[in-house]
């Protein structure tokens, strides 16, 4: 009896001994292989026991993942452009079995990239080499992250953004783009001169016709009773001033001469 629980205990001790602890890290997730066959479950972060004889813990990051990639692009016109672009990536947590299952570990160069470099060829291939640098840059990117997403999508993976980092031109191809961008630039001041002089054209007019009207109405309405009432108002005024003046009038309109400015000069 004593010898079979010896034997147990060894045996017990055996099975302990051969146990290895596996860390899952914060974000990670972890699915354990034994004897071939991957389990459905994933691990997240947290310490595993797992006998490392017959059983293995295959970990991948979930977090987003940076892949930069050089490439070659194509334009329209044939040329060859230099690129840096960024692909922001990340597994789907429940997703990682059937990545491993499918995929394998090493997913980013074998599915990944090819994906990646095809999308980027086929849409770039499809914009002259002048959008690269202008506001077209976003729609290229976008139009590559929906093709990777189209494959890449439904195989546990979820594609964040793509982005293009730099873009090398040809020297020639870039002068000549430059030189474009700065006549467009000229072309839209002088535009803006030309809208702001028709502007101003138009106040002065505006202004010009305003005088014409006001003057219009103006003689208009000094008919000869008015100005005959306006110079007996002011010779009557003239006259009950206590200063003293000389007022010469033909009757209708006065005219007069302070004798005092006179008489001080």
């Amino acid at each position: 009896m004593k010898t079979r629980m010896l034997v147990i205990l060894l045996t017990i001790m055996m099975l302990v001994a051969s146990c290895a602890p596996g860390v899952v890290r914060q974000g990670e997730v972890a699915v354990k292989r034994k004897f071939g066959r991957l389990s459905e479950d994933t691990y997240g972060p947290g310490m595993y026991w797992y006998n490392p004889v017959f059983a293995r813990l295959i970990k991948a990051p979930i977090r987003t993942t940076n892949l930069e990639v050089f490439l070659n692009l194509p334009s329209r016109e044939g040329l060859t452009i230099q690129s840096e672009i960024s692909i922001l990536y990340r597994i789907r947590e429940k997703d990682l079995p059937k990545v491993i299952t499918e995929v394998g570990e090493n997913y980013e160069m074998d599915i990944i990239l090819p994906v990646f470099r095809s999308a980027a060829a086929d849409i770039s291939a499809r914009f002259i080499a002048q959008d690269m640098h202008t506001a077209q840059r976003a729609t290229i990117e976008q139009a590559i992250q929906e093709r990777m997403e189209e494959v890449l999508g439904h195989r546990g993976f979820i594609i964040e953004s793509v982005l293009m980092k730099s873009i090398r031109m040809p020297a020639g191809l870039t002068r000549a783009i430059e030189d474009k961008l700065t006549a467009d630039q000229e072309a839209q001041r002088m535009e803006f001169v030309l809208q702001r002089e028709e502007m101003e054209a138009k106040r002065r007019r505006i202004e010009a016709e305003g005088k014409r009207d006001a003057q219009k109405i103006l003689a208009e309405g000094l008919t000869k009773e008015i100005i005959e009432l306006r110079s007996l108002e002011t010779l009557s005024d003239l006259a009950s001033s206590p200063n003293t003046k000389i007022i010469i009038s033909d009757g209708k309109t006065p005219y007069f001469i302070n004798t005092e400015t006179e008489t001080r000069r």
